[in-house]
């Protein structure tokens, strides 16, 4: 038995030494969905179910947060209404008339996913949970959101709260480019309240900053993480998965080992005798860097005193326009 074993063992690590560079190898067991996103450019780099509606748990949070940041005063002091208090799953214990600042309320929310925190933050915003979910609804749809539906503040299990992989995927990279909501999901420790954050891809993972875990016997385990790593951000998401960390570390490393981020155009970098007003990084593959064309068209002059468009660039993978943008003469 014991030489079958050994036999066995060999085999496999000789399969995985000759794997194929960029393949994941699945040690971990897949997803139900999944989805990996380069943030700046929302080029989605793998995905699989990426549009099937799941359930998300407490991955809503995500979502409830970027919410309250882009609309409160994270320094107002919030009194905890009696509605919050003893919410079912994970809290932080909040009893009714305590005082906590929005920002406090934040931490509780996205480091220890309390739902007490959340149905306060949601109160606090809009009054109701039908007016939060509403208002949800509505900041998803702006962020490009459209096969997602949101009921309440927190994932707790109601069959009308669902969303897609991609669309998650999606709202973690608006997020994730908020500098306050980053800050709070990347913290590990938050000392004025002594919380821990939960999410143990921030000690495990080389790069990791944040964003959110969540569990339900309905959604099964889910996770959003973001990565950076040689100037690429990279956020993947995974729905229903019983190896969530394996499985991320598994589609994060694929991500950062097959791509890198190119800089395709350069702001104030002379192009035919003009000049770009932006820069362009793009991720992509060693193979696809030799196939972008970039088209430069001229546009003639209109002797306009102002700074003038003198032409356009357009950026192609293959055949697919990634990027364009006006450019400007060089001033003399």
């Amino acid at each position: 038995m014991k030489r079958n074993f050994l036999a066995v063992f060999a085999l496999l690590v000789a399969l995985i030494a000759v794997l194929p560079k960029g393949e994941i190898s699945h040690a971990a067991e897949s997803a139900k969905a999944e989805c990996v996103l380069e943030v700046s450019s929302r080029r989605v780099l793998h995905e699989e179910n990426a549009e099937t509606n799941l359930p998300m748990a407490s991955t809503t949070k995500v979502l409830t947060a970027i919410l309250i940041i882009d609309s409160c005063n994270l320094d107002e002091e919030v009194a905890v209404p009696k509605e919050a208090e003893g919410t079912e799953g994970s809290s932080v214990y909040l009893r009714a008339g305590d005082v906590l600042t929005v920002r406090d309320l934040l931490y509780g929310l996205m480091l220890r996913s309390g739902n007490d925190c959340a149905v306060t933050l949601a109160l606090y915003h809009s009054g109701s949970i039908e007016a939060f979910a509403h208002a949800m609804n509505k900041k998803a749809a702006a962020l490009g959101v459209i096969h997602s539906k949101f009921v309440n503040p927190h994932g707790l299990p109601d069959k009308r709260h669902y969303t897609t992989a991609r669309d998650l995927a999606l709202i973690s990279a608006y997020a994730m480019e908020n500098e306050t909501f980053r800050e709070i999901v990347s913290c590990k420790f938050y000392a004025p309240r002594g919380w821990q954050n939960k999410n143990r891809m921030l000690y495990e993972y080389d790069g990791a900053i944040g964003v959110k875990t969540g569990f339900t016997l309905a959604a099964g385990r889910c996770l959003v993480t973001c990565a950076e790593r040689g100037g690429m951000t990279i956020v993947t998401v995974v729905l229903s998965c019983p190896d969530m960390y394996g499985r991320t570390k598994e589609l994060l490393d694929n991500a950062f080992q097959n791509y890198s981020m190119v800089k395709l155009c350069e702001r104030g970098k002379p192009v035919e005798g003009m000049v770009a007003l932006s820069d362009f990084s793009y991720p992509l593959t060693e193979e696809e860097e030799g196939k972008i064309v970039i088209q430069i068209e001229r546009l003639g002059e209109s002797g306009s005193e102002e700074e003038e468009i003198a032409g356009r660039m357009r950026i192609f993978l293959e055949k697919d326009l990634i990027f364009s943008q006006n450019l400007v003469m060089i001033e003399p």
